[in-house]
């Protein structure tokens, strides 16, 4: 049996993927890319170190390297035969300025549980409450 649903016409065919070096939100979409921008956020690495860090093939973080440093999001310079990378803080600026409407959604969605939560526990509910904490030397004087 076919789930597709191309018996009834409603089969569209796939649209091509955007490439990963379009933009730099393309770019982050791979996860170990993210890991890359993370380890490099707070200095300057080397490849091998990234490699050692991350736990990554070489020729791997070499790929991804590249992608980021295509986009934008990492900078690179030659100190001998060493290749030095660093993020991009201006790349990475629409990044950031994009996911922060999304974290001031959830921080709003939040203090709105919390409000509802704390509204549902009325102070003569909560006098009434069966619930007794108790302390860890509690516990160690009740066995002696």
């Amino acid at each position: 049996m076919c789930l597709t649903y191309s018996h009834m016409g409603m089969y569209s065919p796939p649209v091509p993927r955007a490439s990963t070096t379009s933009d730099a939100f393309n770019a982050v979409a791979e996860p170990r890319r993210r890991d890359i921008l993370n380890y490099l956020a707070l200095q300057e690495r080397a490849v091998g170190d990234i490699v050692d860090s991350l736990s990554m093939e070489q020729p791997s973080v070499s790929k991804h390297l590249r992608v980021l440093k295509d986009v934008g999001l990492v900078n690179v310079r030659r100190d001998g035969r060493r290749m030095l990378y660093r993020t991009n803080a201006e790349a990475i600026r629409p990044l950031h300025e994009w996911t922060s409407t999304f974290e001031r959604f959830w921080r709003h969605q939040l203090n709105q549980i919390k409000d509802r939560a704390e509204d549902n526990i009325s102070p003569s509910s909560a006098a009434k409450s069966d619930f007794n904490p108790r302390r860890k030397d509690d516990l160690n004087r009740n066995k002696n």
